[in-house]
């Protein structure tokens, strides 16, 4: 059995149940009242910012090299040490924290905890990282010009006593434990930004943490993280406190999971595995409701180690798709079930419907139809975004469009920022669901152009990649996505074969950057590729960057 959380920082009381809307914890922002926030967005713009510019080599690593956390926790103790005035479960990891931080949420929202969540990065309003109460939508304008107001000037002098180093990450980051500290939350999910041992979240310490949660270890950011999967390891580690538990996710090679256990070893950290024998998850089938999938999955933990948990789920409908977010449900529950351990009111059927309630925009989202119209699209073809920018990305996404895809036509649309493994993302969405069409376009990136890989270069990694496999392909030159439908045609046809094998037609846009147009040209292509007689619905998936997605969101709330 764990040692209980201090009573001073947990809540006891009886609690009503939440809503139960479907919601997701990054819900869209609405128009024009941000305006109130145009001094804020203005003072943060002028802030040193590593997600427009890159993270510095080593910056994320527990060295000389790493970010100085004492400039964060000064500034922390100008605000009054908002951090210490609650609990927290801290959430680090290459891949699948966000998804865990949202189900996690959901979960205490279920029971009726006041939920504090912060995460990164946003879609449309920065806002979108800071959620707090029982809705989990972004955090309201008026109380974030507010609370903006009321600390700017202990933000200001922070910013001159550290001749100017406090970075935009580290003032919102900042400026989120401050609403969670005066919004009075049961409970605050924080999700580290970068690494683990020196992110801007990392000031919490043993005596406000609940638990720790390790996701996964992946080659993202590697530079900034050490150089190896091995260093990256060791600064997502470094979230693991004293005495306090930690769950971990993976699946993990042996010597990543050893790092972590024995960073667990040292500060005598109960460790609770997601991947436990003791674990059974499984996906019985995939179902559709208003034109959207969903997964409907069994999860069964039955774990009798150091922290005994157990749980029985069935049939719990997950609308985020594929096994790796099943696995992020596990890895959620089992955090659940250890706060659970430690004093905290959590039901059985709160777990479940908090699963169920999740969505997270532009992870797996499907379009609605009347969404699709909007991007111009006859109901032929459906449309799929997805935010994936990683070779374990990738993969994940192949996953979730095999598990999705019947018989129909696949078009890939795709844009990058010029900093990740643009050969390994192709290699992986080419060898699961061949598609019949890849568009590279140019993404809008934070940071500009500089940052953007270029189409015709993507074009020509896309093209070598299926060459490499063994795939036969077309170049089909450059592509505005106004072209005429006859036009399209014409180019479906001539390209559609080659020495009678399928052939995939990869080409790119012009040089202006991404536009929902191309959407249109790639459902065009991939039916006439396959000719009209052809009934099965065809599938395109938008992907490569949030900030691609983002644009098809952005104009989905214009129109």
């Amino acid at each position: 059995m764990l040692g209980r959380f201090p009573v001073a920082l947990r809540l006891s009381r009886g609690l009503l149940r939440g809503s139960s809307a479907r919601r997701g914890l990054s819900a869209m922002a609405g128009g024009g009242e941000e305006g109130r926030l145009a001094d804020f967005f203005e003072y943060m713009e002028r802030l040193r910012n590593y997600e427009r510019s890159g993270v510095p080599r080593g910056a994320g690593t527990d060295s000389d090299d790493g970010f100085d956390l004492g400039r964060m926790r000064r500034l922390l103790r100008r605000l009054g040490d908002p951090h210490t005035h609650f609990p927290a479960v801290h959430i680090a990891g290459t891949k699948g924290k966000g998804s865990t931080a949202a189900f996690l949420s959901n979960i205490m929202r279920e029971q009726g905890y006041n939920v504090g969540c912060y995460s990164s990065p946003h879609l449309l309003t920065i806002r979108e990282r800071i959620s707090v109460g029982n809705d989990g939508g972004p955090v309201p304008v008026g109380l974030l010009s507010d609370l903006f107001d009321q600390a700017k000037e202990a933000i200001d002098e922070s910013i001159e006593s550290e001749n100017g180093a406090l970075t935009h990450f580290e003032v919102f980051t900042a400026l989120s434990f401050l609403l969670f500290s005066r919004e009075n939350v049961d409970i605050a999910i924080v999700e580290a930004g970068l690494g683990g041992a020196r992110d801007a979240t990392n000031v919490i310490q043993s005596t406000e943490l609940a638990a720790s949660v390790i996701t996964t270890v992946g080659k993202e950011h590697l530079a900034a993280l050490g150089g190896s999967l091995q260093s990256i390891a060791i600064a997502k580690s470094g979230i693991i406190k004293q005495g306090r538990p930690v769950v971990i996710g993976g699946p993990f090679s042996a010597d990543i999971e050893q790092i972590i256990r024995d960073r667990a070893f040292l500060t005598q950290s109960p460790v609770i595995s997601a991947c436990d024998p003791g674990i059974k998850s499984i996906t019985k089938c995939i179902g559709w409701d208003n034109g959207k999938p969903y997964q409907r999955c069994d999860i069964s933990i039955n774990i009798s180690d150091d922290v005994p948990l157990s749980i029985e789920l069935c049939d719990v409908n997950l609308q985020l798709l594929g096994d790796h977010q099943c696995q992020n449900a596990v890895t959620a529950s089992c955090t659940a079930l250890c706060l659970r351990n430690l004093g905290w009111d959590i039901s059985d059927a709160s777990i479940q419907a908090g699963l169920e309630e999740t969505q997270l925009p532009g992870r797996s989202q499907f379009l609605t139809q009347e969404e699709a119209l909007v991007l111009g699209l006859d109901g032929a073809s459906t449309v799929l975004i997805d935010g994936a920018h990683t070779e374990a990305s990738a993969k994940a996404l192949s996953n979730v469009i095999e598990t999705v895809r019947l018989e129909g036509p696949l078009a890939l649309v795709v844009g990058m920022a010029n900093d990740k493994e643009h050969l390994a993302f192709a290699e992986q969405l080419l060898v699961g669901s061949r598609p019949d069409v890849v568009l590279l376009t140019e993404a809008s990136i934070a940071g500009g152009a500089s940052r953007a890989m270029p189409a015709p270069s993507l074009k020509e990694i896309w093209m070598s990649a299926a060459r490499d496999l063994g795939i036969n392909c077309v170049d089909i030159g450059t592509i505005s996505g106004t072209e005429t439908p006859e036009h399209i045609a014409n180019l479906a046809t001539s390209s559609s074969s080659f020495a009678g094998k399928p052939t995939v037609m990869i080409g790119c846009q012009d040089k202006t950057p991404f536009s929902c147009d191309l959407i249109r040209a790639a459902s065009q292509l991939i039916l006439e590729s396959r000719g009209r007689g052809d009934a099965s619905p065809g599938l395109v998936c938008v992907t490569g960057s949030l900030h691609v997605v983002a644009t098809v969101l952005q104009h989905l709330e214009r129109h």
